[in-house]
């Protein structure tokens, strides 16, 4: 019953925002998204803790900013994926913009698949969104929600011109499949891991558990690994989907430590990216909770 009530509420709260006009829709989801910032007491404290990890340097006030800014962040791209069914091709570039196109291009016809490295940073839902939008559908990691109504939702509408989940509880064979197929997948690589799935690498020089899946994945099929990231331009008033040229992978000659200096490049990627944009990536995730053997908690 519980499931069913979370799912009606839910589509009635995205069907009314997305029969807004767009302005209002986006302004709306910002409201939103301020509500649960005073409301949600635990995730203010999550995101000013993550902040004076990261940032031991920036007062009180400063973070509180950010973590503001976070939850403007959330709520413009709850609105905007409210709007889903009303985006086309004819008017996606709207919306959201490529900025190095050339770099997917030229990581594309290599024919070995792409690895989109990305997190949780600014829009990451209309990332696959928009791609496929272009012309260019790709498939996506995904771990299933736990209420299977608004599951079926959010998987309907991330699959609406036609990218394809892969379920994250194993993902290996299906990512080897794609790769061998010259196929593009995302995978968000910047939430908080359990071993034997993460190792520890540094993330704002602070030891995090991290998927080393797509090291492990890139370095046996020689896919390309491709940063991309839709990113809010308040100037543009629209998302920049930014991709980056090709990461050159280290290749050592020994797959472990190859794994984990990939996995630690990829990451240090993200991070300079988080650094840029510090309020448009999730700080109220706990990244660090999982901590190396005899290291207290964090959190």
């Amino acid at each position: 019953m519980r499931f069913r009530l979370e799912y009606a509420l839910a589509w009635c709260v995205v069907k009314a925002i997305g029969a807004l006009p767009r302005p209002l829709a986006r302004l709306v989801g910002i409201a939103v998204g301020q509500l649960i910032y005073l409301l949600h007491g635990k995730l203010r404290r999550v995101g000013m803790r993550n902040l004076a990890l990261a940032f031991p340097d920036k007062s009180s006030r400063q973070r509180r900013k950010i973590v503001r800014g976070v939850f403007t962040s959330l709520g413009r791209q709850f609105a905007e994926i409210c709007l889903f069914p009303r985006y086309t091709r004819d008017n996606v570039s709207k919306i959201v913009t490529y900025d190095g196109f050339e770099n997917f291009e030229r990581a594309s016809e290599r024919g070995k698949g792409v690895l989109f490295l990305t997190g949780h940073l600014g829009g990451w839902e209309l990332s696959a969104f928009s791609h496929s939008l272009y012309g260019h559908p790709l498939r996506f990691v995904m771990r299933p929600l736990d209420n299977p109504y608004l599951d079926a939702l959010v998987r309907r509408y991330r699959t609406m011109h036609g990218n394809i989940p892969i379920l994250k509880d194993d993902p290996v064979r299906e990512l080897l499949r794609a790769m061998k197929a010259g196929a593009t997948v995302g995978i968000l690589m910047d939430t908080n891991m359990t071993p034997p799935e993460g190792i520890f690498v540094g993330f704002f020089g602070i030891p995090a558990c991290t998927a080393s899946g797509l090291a492990r994945i890139a370095l046996r099929t020689d896919a390309a690994v491709l940063p991309g990231f839709t990113l809010w331009d308040p100037i543009l008033r629209r998302y920049r989907l930014r991709f980056d040229p090709a990461v050159k992978l280290i290749r050592t000659g020994d797959n472990e430590a190859d794994i984990r200096a990939n996995t630690q490049l990829f990451t240090k990627i993200i991070e300079d990216f988080v650094r840029h944009y510090p309020d448009q990536w999730l700080w109220v995730h706990r990244r660090w909770k999982t901590r190396p053997p005899c290291q207290p908690p964090l959190y």
